[in-house]
């Protein structure tokens, strides 16, 4: 999981597309497929790598996987980026 990995798999325009669409709820990987001019098999392989960098979650419900955004990772990206730059939450 760490950091090579969540940047790599931010790397891909297609695969920030899916995470700005996982933003408004969870979709299955149908649905996700839908909206992109790929195969599924792409689709697939995009997910799959989200998921390694532990951005998204799936859960199984009966032949659907539906994904969801794991904000948690982003919120740590956010806060190590804000550190680069000098910039703090605590109050002082």
């Amino acid at each position: 999981m760490g950091l090579q990995n969540t940047l790599r798999a931010l790397a891909d325009p297609i695969r920030r597309d899916i995470l700005n669409m996982l933003k408004s709820g969870r979709m299955s990987a149908g649905e996700i497929c839908e909206r992109f001019d790929v195969t599924g098999a792409a689709i697939s392989r995009h997910l799959s790598v989200l998921k390694e960098a532990d951005l998204i979650r799936d859960t199984r419900e009966g032949k659907f996987i539906y994904y969801e955004l794991n904000a948690s990772v982003l919120e740590e990206i956010l806060l190590w980026v804000n550190d680069l730059k000098g910039e703090s939450n605590a109050e002082e």
